[in-house]
Parts: C-alpha cells; structure tokens; sequence
C-alpha cells in the first residue's frame, strides 16, 4: 500500500463509467428511433475494487506508480447483444467514434480462452473533464451475447469461491456449459432475421398503440369529449386483435381530429 487516497484517485475511473453508460444506452436509443436495429440489449458498468486492483497489480507485477497505465480494466463497460453478429456491428462503431480513442482489441470470440470463456473485449481511452481538468483515463469495453454473459458469469462465481483453482470436475462442466452456450448463440443466429422481425412487429404495435391512446388523452385536453370517447370504443374493440393495420387508421383519424380541435 502506498497511502494514496483511494477515493480521489478512483473518481475519474466513477465518472467515466457513469457517462460511458449513458453513451450507449443513448446510443441503443438513437438506433431504435430511426427505426434501425440496435445492437444493444443492455448496458452495465462497474469500477474496480481497491483489493482487485491490487491484486492484479501483484498478479501482473506493475508498480503502484503505474496503476493508471498497468491496469487497464479499473473502469469497466460491459454491452449486451441478442446476437454473436451484433457484437462486431457494435464494435464497428465504438472504433467511428470520436469521444474516445481505441487503444487496442482482444477477440476472445473467435479466440475464446481455454476455459471456454468468449466475449469481445476493447481497451479505449476516454477523455473525463474533472474538476482539475480534463484527465484521459483507460477503460475496458466488454461485449457479448447474452448466453456469454450467463456462462461468464457463473465463471467468475466459481473462481471467486475456489480462489482461481477450480476442481477438475468443476472445470470439465464449465468447459461443456461453454460449448452448449456457444451451440445456442449458433442457433438464434440461424433464426435471426426471424427473431429480429417478430421484435419489431411488436415494437412497432407498441408504438400506434401509445400513439392512439395519447391522441385520444389530447382529445379529452381539447373538451373534444364525445369525439374522444368514440375513439377509445373503437380501440377497445380492436387493440386485443393485433390489427395494426386498423390501428394505423386510427391513429391517422385521431390525428385529423386533433388538427381541427387545433384550428377551432
């Protein structure tokens, strides 16, 4: 230990998670409203102990001094996909962009561990304005599938309770739930435009229905009563049918409603 102050030295590591977080869930917002496929299932960020990142200084022989260039992982991203696809559509546009520098890529994908371990993994540097000034700070991007992360998951689990040294046994099952993770991301690829379809008929029901029901509640502002009640009759009698055509029609007469309750 070398007396540092360990809450100091960890905030700018706090705030670039917290504002890489909020990155790419807009991000995943921002794809869905111009009514692209996101990539993005969700996002999850954490900052790194002080016992792990001693730990790992110990385990990686780094300095102390150089904590902040021999541990690159203290800030840590970690992105969910539906799909093993999606992963290198996101990492392609985590390397377009501009608010952070790549510093390198490791594909444990492709590459996966010997453990059976697969996730997609990029190092960048991220510019964080504190209240000293702007500092560049590392942080380590993961990106998988959900079937990675459930088995990753378990993984560090078990390497937490067995201290890294995990039974024969143990490692043989972990070895084998790995392959039948990987066998099920092959299979929802080989559904995917299936899967990613059906989705978006449901998104899009979703959308004509809020679409309606907040025409309808505009009605009711204007003291278009009757008009808005009528409406939501007809609604009922539909919305249960999955008719999104017949929903579309409504929601373009309610609108029409509107833009004379508007003039008048």
């Amino acid at each position: 230990m070398d007396g540092r102050d360990w809450k100091k030295f960890l905030l700018p590591y706090e705030q670039s998670v917290e504002e890489l977080k909020v990155k790419f869930k807009t991000l995943r917002t921002e794809l869905k409203s111009r009514e692209e496929y996101a990539p993005i299932e969700f996002v999850t960020g954490r900052v790194k102990k002080v016992s792990s990142i001693l730990e790992k200084a110990k385990r990686l022989n780094v300095p102390m001094e150089q904590l902040e260039q021999g541990i690159e992982d203290i800030a840590g991203i970690r992105i969910m996909c539906q799909f093993v696809e999606d992963i290198e559509r996101l990492a392609s546009l985590i390397r377009q962009r501009e608010d952070m520098t790549l510093v390198y890529e490791k594909d444990y994908v492709t590459n996966k561990k010997p453990s059976g371990y697969r996730s997609y993994h990029m190092i960048v540097e991220y510019p964080v304005q504190t209240a000293l000034g702007m500092k560049r700070v590392l942080a380590e991007v993961q990106i998988r599938t959900l079937a990675m992360n459930f088995w990753a998951t378990i993984e560090h689990s078990l390497n937490y309770k067995y201290r890294e040294s995990l039974p024969e046994d143990v490692l043989k099952r972990l070895s084998k739930a790995a392959e039948a993770a990987y066998i099920l991301d092959q299979e929802m690829s080989s559904i995917r435009d299936e899967i990613v379809e059906s989705q978006q008929l449901f998104e899009d029901n979703s959308i004509i229905i809020s679409r309606v029901l907040n025409g309808i509640q505009e009605l009711y502002y204007f003291h278009r009563v009757r008009e808005a009640a009528q409406f939501q009759l007809r609604f009922n009698e539909h919305w249960g049918t999955d008719d999104v055509r017949y929903l579309k029609e409504l929601s373009a007469e309610i609108e029409e409603a509107i833009a004379r309750a508007k003039k008048g």
